[in-house]
């Protein structure tokens, strides 16, 4: 058998060094294109920053008006009577309540004297007028006392009269006695004390005392019946 000759050997060669140049291209472009897509970074995702909502401005919070307070209804206006004394203790005076409707009696139990009359409010209030302008300002407190004062010729005379227990109180008695007009007013005090006038035509002087319990009084030697004053 014929060797092959140097000519095939060189042909095989050159066949080879192409083969591998061919392989290493085909290498190195693979490998460029790799490298080349791993060091390319990848584009960052885009963050949409999505801008606040303004926050709707609270409404303002109306408070409740607060509700008014209910106005302290008045107690009810007792019938009753009320007697005492003045502060500087020179008269007495009574005070008759009916029916919203006063009538009061001022006596110092010699000459000074004064009937007065009037309405008392739903608060207690009242006030009574009399004869020469005589004026009885005073209010009803807690349907146990009356407190005011009584302006009478010139003179300011404050008092408290408490309400009155069985026998005190205010009484009246009118009369003709031997052809003269008798008007007495009397004044029955809680301890028994008794403050009056009785005028004759016109003529007041000191009362005589009554019974409390019947009313019976004499006046110029006729028995007379002295009553509780109602309004």
């Amino acid at each position: 058998m014929k060797r092959p000759g140097p000519l095939l050997t060189l042909l095989a060669g050159l066949l080879l060094g192409l083969f591998m140049l061919t392989l290493n291209a085909t290498t190195g472009t693979k490998s460029a294109s790799s490298s080349y897509q791993e060091k390319s970074p990848s584009p960052s995702p885009t963050k949409t920053t999505a801008s606040p909502s303004p926050s709707p401005s609270p409404s303002p919070s109306s408070s409740p008006s607060p509700s008014p307070s209910p106005s302290p209804s008045p107690s009810k206006i007792s019938d009753a009577s009320y007697a005492g004394r003045t502060d500087d203790d020179s008269s007495s005076v009574a005070v008759s309540v009916r029916d919203g409707r006063a009538i009061a009696y001022f006596c110092d139990g010699h000459s000074k004297e004064s009937w007065l009359k009037g309405r008392v409010n739903p608060d207690g209030s009242m006030k009574l007028t009399g004869g020469h302008g005589a004026v009885l300002n005073g209010t009803l407190q807690d349907n146990s006392r009356i407190r005011g004062a009584v302006d009478l010729d010139g003179g300011h005379y404050a008092f408290t009269a408490r309400r009155a227990v069985k026998g005190s109180g205010l009484y009246r008695a009118t009369a003709t006695v031997r052809g003269a007009k008798i008007d007495g007013g009397w004044i029955v005090l809680a301890d028994g004390r008794q403050v009056g006038i009785v005028d004759r035509d016109g003529k007041p002087s000191a009362a005589p005392r009554i019974d409390p319990e019947t009313g019976a009084v004499t006046v110029d030697g006729q028995q007379l019946t002295a009553s509780p004053v109602v309004p």
